[in-house]
């Protein structure tokens, strides 16, 4: 019989963190590979979705999302981004961020249309790329700094290209972009008609007194831009699956034909847990920024003491090290030498990268405990690794 195997996903395999998740249960290690986040859920919002359920508030909501959620992000937009949004018309609740991407590359680009990814990307930003049929295009940004040269942006847009992609704060690298990049994206995307998605789900987890700036409230971006943002991060529910999307109202009727189609809607008792989240007094958000800037200063250290040279982030909760010159032959050995030394895992750099960059680079997740994250940096810092062969 012929296998029923969509040529979609014929080249693909599950991601090298996956991998290494699966590799760290194997030795009962520390998993700072993956990006899944043990830290508690709000109170607020664990209540809020119990209640819900509780209530029996758990049928279908409309596929945009329940309007009280919808107005709730409305008046944190306003508050927080800058951005007026109509809660009907330009804002969809999608199924987390990712879910966000989906409907928006599927409602809104067609097969074979180009989307440009920067280098180091998100690799699902990649993966739901392929699968929706795009070509994505790929412009490298050089760490340690990570800036986005606007030669080799220009060099990369081919008569197909639709759409750029930009993830700020940035997974992984934790570069955070400004108005100086906007300004040059919102020129760029006018001169070319491009669509602009901007991930931004770490808006709040940010360092040393930076602010995130929204790439719609610059220029003319806001009538090109599709705005990805989500609580899994903020509120520490990644596995809830609730995001949001904002958007003109064009794109957001595309966007939401999308997920009704895929999803028909977000999970509706967590969409009532996360509006109670939105009701946060400030101080909630400004403790997150400060309690991740302590988790990434330990896990920096720690990685310092052991020589592999953390490239310190500005944002979100990774932080790659550089491991070049440690003498492995691949970023996956590097990365095995760790996790079986140590039992610490990490993620080689080569899923975020098409290039050989990544080879010289490993990726950590510093989304733990305190304690844990001590335990971590402990024992990284007694890595004295030789290259082994992965």
């Amino acid at each position: 019989m012929k296998p029923f195997i969509s040529a979609r996903i014929a080249d693909m395999t599950q991601s090298e963190i996956r991998n290494m998740t699966r590799e760290c249960e194997r030795v009962g290690g520390i998993n700072l590979g993956q990006g899944l986040g043990d830290l508690p859920t709000p109170p607020l919002v664990r209540d809020g979705a119990i209640q819900a359920i509780q209530d029996r508030r758990a049928m279908y909501s409309f596929p945009e999302g329940i309007i009280e959620l919808r107005e709730l992000i409305a008046e944190k937009l306003r508050r927080d981004n800058n951005i007026t949004a109509d809660p009907r018309a330009e804002i969809v609740v999608t199924v987390g961020s990712s879910g966000g991407f989906a409907c928006t590359i599927m409602g809104c680009l067609n097969p074979g249309d180009g989307i440009i990814l920067f280098e180091p990307y998100y690799g699902y930003h990649l993966n739901a790329s392929l699968l929706a049929g795009l070509e994505p295009q790929f412009v490298a940004l050089d760490p340690p700094n990570f800036e986005i040269v606007e030669q080799r942006l220009r060099a990369a847009i081919r008569p197909n290209t639709r759409a750029i992609v930009l993830c700020t704060p940035s997974n992984p690298s934790g570069k955070m972009y400004g108005p100086t990049e906007y300004a040059m994206l919102d020129r760029i995307c006018r001169e070319h008609d491009l669509l602009l998605i901007t991930d931004e789900i770490y808006e709040y987890i940010v360092y040393d007194g930076r602010k995130h700036i929204s790439p719609a409230t610059i220029g003319n971006l806001r009538e090109r831009t599709v705005t990805l943002m989500g609580l899994s991060k903020t509120f520490s529910i990644t596995g809830w699956r609730v995001g949001y999307a904002v958007a003109p109202p064009a794109l957001a009727r595309a966007i939401t034909l999308a997920c009704d189609l895929f999803y028909v809607c977000s999970p509706t008792p967590l969409q009532h847990g996360v509006a109670a989240g939105f009701r946060s007094p400030p101080e909630y958000f400004s403790k997150l920024a400060s309690d991740y800037q302590r988790k990434r200063d330990i896990l920096c250290e720690g990685l310092s003491d052991a020589g592999l040279r953390p490239i310190v982030p500005q944002g979100a909760y990774y932080v790659l090290a550089e491991v070049g010159h440690l003498g492995f032959p691949t970023a996956k050995a590097a990365a095995m030498s760790l996790l079986e030394g140590t039992k610490v895992a990490s993620v080689p750099g080569t899923a975020f990268y098409q290039s050989s960059a990544g080879e010289k680079l490993l990726r950590f997740c510093f989304a733990k405990e305190d304690d844990i994250l001590r335990d971590a940096a402990k024992r990284i810092r007694s890595f004295r690794g030789a290259p082994v062969h992965a």
